[in-house]
């Protein structure tokens, strides 16, 4: 995002001798994006980064697709997913297009031997369940329940869980992640209107800076393949940057909702978009107040985006029989809404303490196997009267 941060040591000019106590140099690394057109930070290593010693094996983790062409609503119950001791063998990816992936994940493994790159994505990781540490080049971030972790592609990192018990929502996305440029002015800074601000985001706050040599391995994920490649010096050695390209953390829980005298369209709710999605967050707020408003939204048809909801907590007034965990899959081009009974219960009703994240993709999604492992495959049918 269009936000500046420095932690540690810097040269007063990049490009330039930057020299440690004994006369060595640091070794200077630009981490940038676009080529040399996007979002970049300068960071300085220990070590030269570029030192690989050995490639060791290449897998796929490609998602096996069960529905290419997909027209059916679909709820999954995403707490059916088994926990898994590997935090990368615990993603399970249920929905994907050519944009993102889609994946469920419960690790148990309270942290990994090995570092992950994904090269491929930025990486959206909503903690449901769990707390813990995300250790990164450029800094660690405390996480808990109710966060969102935006790890731009090619940051080197691991997740350190305090317990076992962890329920991760993520998406990877091919597109980079910002927040909504209708939030930000021409400079970058979030305005006055926008439902967050600059002091809800927490960016890292300590380095880890480990001048190391040996064996590290770093599991990099390019293309729907893991490479598995040793190298020479610690992956986290930095001493300093600054810039914008860097992950950061912020709470669904500091989403300060737009509410109306009528009902309010999604787009209220956006958190953070790319040109090929938008993630939005429900939460707890006062319903409608115009006196003859329903609060339950109104039927209706994405002609050009399939809509997934992912469910968190509290009471979600529009749907019947839905829990904490599941996700709902409503193909474009399909009308869907409030279940039987849902619009009259909501009528006089004055606030939702419902929780919930939101992705609308604008293209079609493919159904994967792992998603038909966990899918009620009769919830197309729950709109009809009983």
């Amino acid at each position: 995002m269009p936000l500046y941060h420095t932690l540690g040591k810097i040269p007063p000019k990049r490009h330039t001798q930057f020299r440690k106590s004994n006369g060595e140099l640091y070794y200077e690394q630009l981490f940038g994006t676009v080529g040399f057109d996007g979002m970049y930070t300068n960071s300085y290593h220990e070590q030269r980064p570029t030192q690989v010693k050995e490639i060791r094996k290449q897998y796929s983790v490609a998602p096996k697709i069960a529905k290419e062409n997909n027209i059916q609503s679909y709820k999954l119950k995403g707490f059916q997913v088994s926990p898994e001791n590997d935090f990368l063998e615990s993603r399970k990816i249920v929905l994907t297009n050519s944009d993102c992936h889609i994946v469920l994940s419960a690790p148990k493994n309270k942290t990994t031997e090995y570092f992950y790159k994904n090269t491929d994505s930025d990486e959206m990781i909503f903690i449901h369940k769990g707390s813990g540490k995300l250790r990164t080049m450029l800094g660690n971030i405390d996480f808990k329940y109710g966060d969102y972790l935006i790890i731009p592609r090619g940051i080197i990192y691991k997740m350190d869980f305090d317990t076992e018990d962890n329920r991760l929502f993520i998406v990877e996305s091919h597109r980079p992640i910002f927040t909504p440029k209708r939030y930000r002015n021409w400079f970058g800074q979030l305005l006055e209107h926008s439902p967050f601000c600059e002091r809800d985001i927490r960016r890292p706050y300590e380095l880890e800076t480990n001048d190391e040599s040996g064996d590290f391995v770093i599991k990099v994920k390019k293309k729907d393949e893991i490479f598995e490649m040793v190298y020479a010096s610690h992956p986290f050695d930095v001493v300093g940057y600054d810039g914008y390209n860097f992950p950061y953390a912020f709470s669904i829980h500091d989403f300060e909702p737009i509410t109306g005298r009528i009902h309010q369209p999604p787009p209220v709710h956006q958190t953070f978009e790319t040109d090929a999605f938008v993630v939005c967050s429900f939460v707890p707020r006062l319903y409608d107040y115009h006196p003859d408003s329903i609060p339950a939204p109104y039927n209706h048809s994405n002609i050009d985006s399939d809509e997934v909801l992912y469910y968190v907590d509290g009471d979600f007034m529009s749907r019947n029989d839905v829990e904490p965990g599941n996700i709902s899959l409503h193909p474009a081009g399909i009308p869907h809404g409030p279940h039987p009974g849902a619009t009259e219960r909501s009528i006089g009703k004055t606030e939702t303490k419902e929780l919930a994240v939101m992705v609308d993709t604008f293209k079609p999604l493919k159904v994967t196997e792992e998603a038909l492992k966990i899918a009620d495959g009769t919830y197309f049918q729950s709109w009809l009267d009983k």
